[in-house]
């Protein structure tokens, strides 16, 4: 099954018989069958037919609206379709078998940074580098030993402040130089940078995860309330570092980011303005539709099926979930 991403602006999705074809203009730049079609995202300034809205609504396939940005504007969804049921599932889950997935959680995310340091080290060698994969090793093995949340959001602290003061080592450029992870305001380019990704994931992985049809607001790691939607920020910690870390690191590295022309500087914090974020944007879209893995599909298949997956373990507690982990 697939999902289909419309995210070329001005594009338009029509049905032809038992396809949906993608064209801008006259010129048809893709097609997929109905058949195979799980879901469909539509990004921006994209537009879908009412006959391809009605023939997806007959064949159980729901639409999503979203910003370029990644917020979900609103879905569409057949009237049947609902998961009470699945939401039930999710509050029946153990405190035990939340621990078990947390666990998990945080020991990927620290191995996925650990590897991704690695891969930087081999054109970088600074010893605080070498230092960082050192002690993201021990964190790593240390999640599995603990017996409560609190201790678990501990060790990912811990690991998370090695991994950005390693990171800002990577940087080729003074003026983008990372010394501490800052958030609420971002205080300099690359945490701005940083904070833009990390909202765009966020964003498209809430979308995907309530087309899935699971209660964004129980989660495993993070505590949920009515202005947190904490499965959002459970399964993005397995993606920050592969998808967006590597996107900013990048983006810096190659020049593609001007710290003067791209960002705007106000009541202490550092944002990226409409040049910037449009900057940013191109190369998240171009990035997210390029193949990865041996069966080379787009990065944002690698979110649904993820999340796929933690739905199977919501139904399914005993088969567990594993993050997506970087080779």
């Amino acid at each position: 099954m697939h999902t289909l991403y419309v995210a070329q602006q001005g594009c338009y999705v029509c049905r032809e018989q038992q396809k949906l074809l993608i064209k801008k203009g006259e010129d048809v730049l893709g097609e997929v069958q109905i058949p195979l079609l799980e879901q469909v995202l539509v990004f921006g300034r994209s537009q879908i037919t009412t006959q391809a809205i009605q023939v997806c609504l007959q064949e159980d396939i729901p639409i999503a609206f979203l910003s370029r940005m990644g917020y979900c504007y609103g879905r569409i969804m057949p009237i049947e379709r609902g998961y009470r049921q699945l939401s039930r599932y999710q509050q029946q889950l153990t405190p035990q078998e939340r621990l078990i997935i947390a666990q998990r959680i945080v020991e990927t995310k620290l191995k996925n940074s650990r590897v991704f340091l690695m891969r930087q080290y081999r054109t970088c060698q600074k010893e605080s580098i070498s230092l960082a994969i050192k002690s993201l090793n021990y964190f790593a093995q240390k999640t599995l030993t603990v017996s409560h949340l609190d201790q678990l959001m501990g060790i990912e602290g811990s690991g998370a402040v090695q991994y950005f003061q390693a990171l800002g080592e990577c940087i080729a450029y003074d003026e983008f130089k990372l010394l501490a992870r800052t958030r609420r305001p971002p205080t300099n380019p690359t945490n701005a940078l940083l904070s833009f990704g990390y909202q765009i994931l966020w964003n498209h992985l809430l979308t995907l995860i309530e087309m899935q049809g699971l209660d964004p607001y129980y989660a495993c790691l993070h505590q949920g309330s009515e202005r947190h939607a904490a499965l959002a920020s459970d399964l993005i910690e397995e993606f920050r570092v592969p998808i967006v870390d590597s996107l900013v690191l990048w983006l810096i590295n190659t020049r593609t980011m001007n710290p003067e022309q791209d960002f705007r500087y106000q009541e202490g914090g550092c944002f990226l303005n409409a040049v910037g974020r449009k900057k940013f944007l191109n190369a998240w879209l171009k990035r997210m539709e390029q193949p990865v893995g041996t069966e080379k599909q787009p990065r944002w298949d690698m979110l649904t099926r993820q999340i796929r997956q933690y739905k199977e373990f919501v139904y399914h507690p005993v088969q567990g979930y594993t993050p997506y982990e970087i080779q």
